[in-house]
C-alpha cells in the first residue's frame, strides 16, 4: 500500500510539472555536470551518450583535457548533445605552470599566500584576479577550450575568492562557527590590489580597522574577478562560443560569501548551484534563490537551475525542478550524473518528454 502511495504520488507530481512546462513556452533543457572518467573508449561513449540523450539530456559540462573534451565533443554531435568544456577558473590546484609563479597566487588578510596555505581544504590554490600573470595566464587557458571544434561553450567554475563563509551544512564540517568574517578567509589582499586600492582612496586596506566592513574595498575586489570574465567573454565570444559558468546561488548571496558578481558578467548563461542543503534551506528556497538571479541579471543571459542529486528523491527532484520553473529557470543542470538512478532517469526522461 505504501508502495502505491508513494507512485501514485510521483505520478501526481509529474503530472504538475508537465502541466508547468507547457504553459512555460520555451525549450527547457536538462544538463549534468561529469568528469571524463566516466568512459574510456569511443564505444563506452557512444554508449553513454545514447542512453543520456534518450533520458533527455541536451547539454553535458565536462570536466577534461583539451584533447579528450575534443573526442566526446565529436561522439556526442550524434546524440544532439551539447559539450561544454567545464574548466576551473581560479582555483588551479597542482598547475604545474602557476606554481613556477607564487606572485601569481592570491592573499588573505593575514598575508598568507594562497600557494601555501590552504584555506578549509588542500585543492584550494586560488590564482589572484589582481595579478596581470594570472589573468593572462588564465585567458590563455580559456582560449585553447574555446578554439576546440564542437565545444558550445567555455564553462568557469571556482571563478571567485575563497569562502569567507562556507554554508551553513558545511561550517561543522570543518569545526566552524562563522559568525564573522575570519582574516584567514578573507582574501583579494594581493599587494597589486592593496596598492591600486590606496592610490584610489588614500589608504590600505590592510590598515582600516575593519576592511571586511568597507564596501568600497568589497566592491574593488568584486570589479577584478568581473573584468576577468568579461574579458575571457570576449575571447570565447570571438571563436563563436558560449561563456557560461557555475556560480553561487544568487548574486547577493554570492557576493558577501565569495565575492561573486556574477549578475554583471557578460555570460550567456549562469548554472546557480542551488544546493539546498548546504545552507540548511528546504525545496522552496530553489524558487526564492532562482527569482533573484533572474531578476538582476535583468535577461542578459538564461539562468540555469543546479541541482544536487545527493539531497534529492525522485519526487523531491520534480518539486525542485517546478520551484526552478517558477523562478524563471530556463533549464537545470545536475550534479553530478553518476548520482543519478533509474528512478531519477525516469523523471528526467518524463519531464523532457513534455
Amino acid at each position: 500500500m505504501k508502495k502505491l502511495i508513494l507512485a501514485f504520488s510521483l505520478f501526481l507530481t509529474l503530472v504538475q510539472c508537465s502541466k508547468i512546462a507547457s504553459e512555460s513556452n520555451t525549450d527547457f533543457t536538462i544538463g549534468a555536470w561529469t568528469g571524463a572518467d566516466i568512459a574510456e573508449t569511443e564505444a563506452e561513449w557512444n554508449k553513454k551518450l545514447s542512453m543520456f540523450s534518450e533520458h533527455g539530456l541536451t547539454d553535458l559540462f565536462l570536466s577534461a583535457s583539451p584533447e579528450e573534451t575534443e573526442r566526446v565533443a565529436h561522439y556526442a554531435s550524434e546524440f544532439d548533445i551539447n559539450i561544454h568544456a567545464w574548466v576551473w577558473t581560479l582555483n588551479r590546484p597542482g598547475d604545474t605552470t602557476a606554481a613556477k609563479h607564487p606572485e601569481w597566487y592570491a592573499v588573505n588578510r593575514n598575508g598568507d599566500n594562497s600557494y601555501n596555505y590552504r584555506a578549509y581544504v588542500d585543492y584550494y590554490q586560488w590564482l589572484s584576479p589582481f595579478s596581470a600573470g594570472a589573468r593572462d595566464y588564465i585567458k590563455s587557458q580559456m582560449r585553447t577550450y574555446a578554439e576546440i571544434p564542437g565545444v558550445a561553450s567555455v564553462h568557469l567554475d571556482y571563478v571567485r575568492y575563497v569562502d569567507v563563509i562556507l554554508g551553513a551544512d558545511l561550517q561543522p564540517k570543518y569545526d566552524l562557527v562563522q559568525d564573522r568574517q575570519f582574516p584567514e578567509y578573507d582574501y583579494g589582499y594581493h599587494p597589486i590590489a592593496r596598492e591600486g586600492f590606496k592610490e584610489l582612496f588614500g589608504i590600505d586596506p590592510i590598515e582600516m580597522e575593519h576592511p571586511e566592513l568597507s564596501m568600497e574595498w568589497l566592491q574593488y575586489r568584486l570589479n577584478a574577478v568581473t573584468t576577468l570574465v568579461n574579458e575571457i567573454a570576449e575571447i570565447v565570444h570571438h571563436e563563436n562560443k558560449l561563456l557560461t559558468a557555475a556560480v553561487f546561488p544568487f548574486p547577493e548571496m554570492s557576493r558577501q560569501m565569495v565575492r561573486q558578481d556574477w549578475a554583471s558578467w557578460n555570460l550567456d548563461m549562469a548554472l546557480p548551484m542551488l544546493y539546498h542543503n548546504f545552507y540548511r534551506q528546504n525545496l522552496e528556497w530553489i524558487q526564492f534563490a532562482t527569482e533573484q538571479g533572474v531578476r538582476e541579471s535583468h535577461g542578459r543571459f538564461e539562468i540555469k537551475a543546479g541541482l544536487y542529486i545527493p539531497s534529492l528523491s525522485p519526487g523531491e527532484l520534480e518539486i525542485a525542478i517546478q520551484n526552478a520553473i517558477r523562478g524563471g529557470a530556463t533549464g537545470i543542470s545536475v550534479f553530478d550524473i553518476g548520482s543519478l538512478g533509474d528512478e531519477h532517469w525516469a523523471v528526467l526522461k518524463h519531464y523532457s518528454d513534455n
